[in-house]
């Protein structure tokens, strides 16, 4: 009888703490913008074989899609998942953005089942047409293999007219890679359960200030602060 009254009084409590817990992210979520922080993170540690920090301090935004799987040699589908940050008003690197890739050349080599992708987007109107719908690298902005290395410049006409420099990362090499043809879009459900808001819209994510998202999210803007600050 005295273990029942006290289960029974011992529920409004923990009622009461549930309610008021931060409901934050699931593990997926939490997982992919940890691969895109360490992602970014290994790149940018060769300095001879890196992405210029000149290029990530004039940059508007950045994708990180890490491990864009392929279905088989030369055929098959590309799909990947990953995240995309761009510049607040006041400079700063604002909140991830979930979003999804598929199709398109992802610079697999022989025997390569994965590879991480990372595009720079120089302005905003590519960032804009991903969040207003379906948009193609290649088709609907001009891409270019991006420079490597810490003091390597975009010189090149197909460089400087490009919107948007690729790069990928496969079997431990990094290179510039030139892509056509992979569609990204936004990924609701993952922003939803990031941010534990139903129906939350992108431009709330990529200019929002106060959302309550998880400590990893600020952890993936300090990383790309200090990779363009090298």
């Amino acid at each position: 009888m005295i273990k029942r009254w006290a289960l029974s009084a011992l529920y409004p409590l923990l009622f009461l703490v549930a309610s008021h817990a931060p409901a934050f992210a699931g593990t997926a979520e939490i997982e992919r913008v940890r691969s895109a922080i360490d992602v970014l993170n290994k790149i940018m540690s060769i300095p001879e074989n890196c992405i210029p920090p000149s290029l990530l301090r004039d940059a508007y935004g950045i994708a990180i899609i890490p491990g864009v799987i392929k279905g088989g040699f030369f055929v098959g589908a590309r799909y990947g998942k990953g995240v995309l940050c761009v510049r607040r008003d006041g400079g700063d690197w604002g909140n991830p953005l979930f979003i999804s890739a598929m199709g398109g050349s992802f610079g697999f080599q022989f025997g390569a089942q994965s590879v991480d992708v990372i595009l720079v987007f120089k302005s905003n109107r590519s960032v804009e047409a991903i969040t207003g719908g379906k948009f193609t690298v290649g088709a609907d902005a001009g891409v270019a293999a991006g420079p490597v290395g810490r003091y390597a410049e975009a010189s090149t006409d197909i460089m400087l007219k490009s919107e948007i420099y690729s790069y990928s990362r496969s079997r431990g090499l990094f290179a510039g890679v030139s892509l056509e043809g992979a569609s990204l879009q936004v990924d609701y459900k993952s922003n939803s359960a990031f941010y534990n808001m139903a129906g939350i819209l992108p431009i709330q994510i990529l200019k929002g200030q106060d959302l309550d998202a998880p400590p990893v999210a600020s952890d993936l803007r300090n990383a790309l602060s200090r990779h363009a600050t090298l």
